[in-house]
C-alpha cells in the first residue's frame, strides 16, 4: 500500500513537473517577447529620431514583390533607356530582383545606412546599377526616372505592434507627404510611383492629385500594417490597397 502511494505520488509530482516546464516555457516566451517590445518602444522614445529614416528593419527577401515587379515590367515595356530608382534599397535584394525583370534599365539604389550601401556595392557590380548614400531623392535629377519603387520602406512595423493610436513621435505625416512630393518631382510624366505598405495613405498626400492609380493590391498581397491620417491619428475601418500609380502626362 505505501508503496503504490508513493508510485501515485511521484507520478503527480512528474505531471506538475511537466506541466510547470510548459507553463514556464510559454511564460519565459511570452516574456521575451513583451521585453523586446518594451526594450524596442523605449529605444526610439528616448533617442531622437534618425533624419531619413522610416522604417528601422533592413529586412528584406530577392524577389519579395513578384507581382509587383512584373507589373511594372509589363506596364514601361516599351520605354526606351528605363531608369529605375530603388529607394531604402537595403543590401540590395530589390535591386538584384528588379535587374531580372528590367535586364537593360538603369538602376539607382538609395538608403541612408552607408553599411547597407557598402553591402550592395560588394554584391553587385554592374555596370549599369549604381548606390547612393542618401536620406532623401532631393540630389537626383527632376523627371529623371520612369519608376520608382518604394516598399516596406515609408512605414514602422513598432506602429502596428504595439497598437499606437498615434504615429508621432516615430512618424510624421508631413514626412511622407515631403517625401512623395520630391518622388514626383523625380518621375517623368507618364512614370510609375509603386509604394507598398507605408503607414500613410498617398491618396492623402496633396501630390496624389497628379497622379492617376494602375494597381490595387489583393488582401492576400497586403501587410498587416495600419495606416495613419494626415493629423498622424490612426485610421480604423477598410484597407488602403493602391499601389502603382502614374504621373500625368500633364497636371491638372
Amino acid at each position: 500500500m505505501r508503496g503504490r502511494r508513493l508510485r501515485a505520488k511521484m507520478h503527480s509530482n512528474s505531471v506538475v513537473a511537466s506541466d510547470m516546464k510548459t507553463m514556464s516555457e510559454g511564460m519565459r516566451a511570452g516574456l521575451i517577447n513583451n521585453l523586446r517590445h518594451s526594450f524596442f518602444s523605449m529605444r526610439h522614445r528616448v533617442r531622437n529620431p534618425v533624419p531619413g529614416r522610416f522604417q528601422p528593419y533592413h529586412h528584406t527577401l530577392p524577389d519579395r514583390y513578384p507581382w509587383l515587379f512584373g507589373f511594372a515590367a509589363t506596364t514601361l515595356s516599351e520605354c526606351e533607356d528605363c531608369r529605375l530608382l530603388s529607394f531604402g534599397c537595403s543590401r540590395g535584394d530589390e535591386v538584384r530582383s528588379l535587374r531580372r525583370y528590367f535586364p537593360d534599365a538603369s538602376i539607382t539604389g538609395i538608403d541612408f545606412d552607408r553599411g547597407n550601401i557598402a553591402r550592395c556595392r560588394a554584391r553587385i557590380g554592374d555596370p549599369k546599377t549604381r548606390f547612393v548614400v542618401a536620406a532623401s531623392t532631393h540630389e537626383e535629377a527632376a523627371q529623371h526616372y520612369d519608376a520608382i519603387f518604394c516598399l516596406a520602406v515609408l512605414c514602422h512595423g513598432y506602429l502596428t505592434i504595439s497598437g499606437a493610436r498615434r504615429s508621432d513621435p516615430l512618424l510624421r505625416f508631413d514626412d511622407f507627404e515631403r517625401t512623395v512630393e520630391d518622388f514626383a518631382r523625380c518621375l517623368n510624366p507618364g512614370g510609375l510611383l509603386v509604394l507598398h505598405t507605408t503607414s500613410f495613405r498617398f491618396c492623402d498626400t496633396r501630390t496624389a492629385r497628379a497622379f492617376d492609380t494602375l494597381l490595387e493590391a489583393e488582401p492576400g498581397q497586403m501587410a498587416d500594417d495600419v495606416h495613419f491620417g494626415r493629423d498622424n491619428v490612426r485610421l480604423d475601418g477598410e484597407r488602403y490597397r493602391a499601389v502603382v500609380f502614374r504621373k500625368r502626362l500633364t497636371t491638372m
